[in-house]
């Protein structure tokens, strides 16, 4: 098999093994790695950034390292080291789940069932949803698709595309230690500031990235590419991440709907500022959020693979140039 070929396949393996087989049922990973960071909390934890600084430190450094380990060890063996790429990768995805969900919430809000819809929406994001009505729900869920198909589906690709195993492994580590502790309350005031400005910088190109695919592919759900692009550009600081505005303004504009404004969580209430010139997005906005999801999904699976292909192409030239040159 030639070399471009063996880098590029496990990108595309990873997702084909999330389109069939989406989220592992039983045993997931990062489920068990979140088990593992909660145990490391307990004896970690001080109310300082420097106490919060060595907990992902641990928990982002031991995994990195035995992936760097694995890697190494494989070397001479680029079949094995892909499936093992493959794999790994398939437990960072969660892009066939997030349609499904998304799916799912528009079939119950089509149905007019709200209680069940409400109690759904904690499937995407962790919003109160106690007192939502349909146009709410929507939005929450067309911002939840946005999101994550940068953080759940682009993001992972992107690090294994670059970096290879101990990359995307470190990804999904930092997003995970993130969502536990990265967001602000009390507690994780300073003890999370590290994991949330790690995962800032982590996702930094990915949502740019996401974002420019949603613009390009506006057409596919009957918008402009000027519009996307607009919007993307005036709107997206309004969001107070760095990265989550990129791409659900650019979904706005990609589907000619307003997102943002005030989310109430379990402790906390935030204005996520004004994306996007058109309606509240009603049901139907939903169903096509999630197919400009899985288009900028494989969109960026056919690019990534392109990628990683020719950086390994550019790597073996470059070790042959340097064999070459030795006296």
């Amino acid at each position: 098999m030639k070399p471009a070929l063996s880098a590029a396949l496990p990108i595309v393996g990873a997702v084909a093994l999330d389109a069939v087989l989406a989220d592992p049922a039983r045993w997931h990973p990062v489920a068990g790695f979140g088990k593992v960071a909660a145990a490391a909390e307990l004896s970690l934890y001080g109310d300082t950034r420097a106490a919060g600084v060595r907990f992902v430190a641990l928990n982002v450094g031991a995994p990195v390292l035995l992936s760097a380990l694995a890697e190494r060890l494989l070397v001479g063996r680029p079949l094995v080291r892909g499936v093992l790429l493959a794999a790994v990768t398939w437990t960072t995805l969660g892009g066939t789940s997030l349609i499904r969900e998304g799916e799912r919430m528009a079939e119950l809000l089509e149905a007019g069932d709200i209680d069940a819809a409400r109690g759904r929406l904690g499937h995407l994001c962790a919003r109160d949803a106690s007192g939502l009505n349909t146009a709410e729900l929507s939005r929450a869920t067309v911002e939840s698709l946005a999101e994550n198909t940068s953080d759940a589906v682009i993001a992972p690709l992107f690090w294994a595309a670059i970096g290879g195993l101990p990359a995307v492994v470190g990804y999904r580590a930092v997003n995970t230690l993130d969502a536990m502790v990265g967001y602000r309350s009390e507690r994780y005031e300073n003890f999370g500031w590290a994991a949330a400005r790690l995962d800032d910088l982590a996702n930094l190109l990915p949502a740019r990235f996401t974002a420019v695919l949603a613009c390009l592919l506006a057409p596919t759900v009957d918008g402009t590419v000027a519009q996307a692009w607009r919007v993307t550009r005036r709107d997206a600081s309004h969001h107070p991440s760095p990265n989550a505005g990129h791409p659900e303004a650019a979904f706005a504009g990609a589907l000619g709907v307003q997102l943002g404004g005030v989310n109430v969580y379990e402790d906390a209430t935030e204005d996520r500022g004004t994306l996007g010139d058109g309606p509240a997005p009603q049901v139907g906005d939903i169903l096509r959020a999630a197919r400009l999801s899985r288009r900028v999904g494989l969109a960026a699976t056919a690019i990534l693979a392109v990628k990683s292909g020719l950086l390994s192409g550019r790597h073996r030239r470059g070790c042959a140039e340097r064999s070459v040159g030795r006296p």
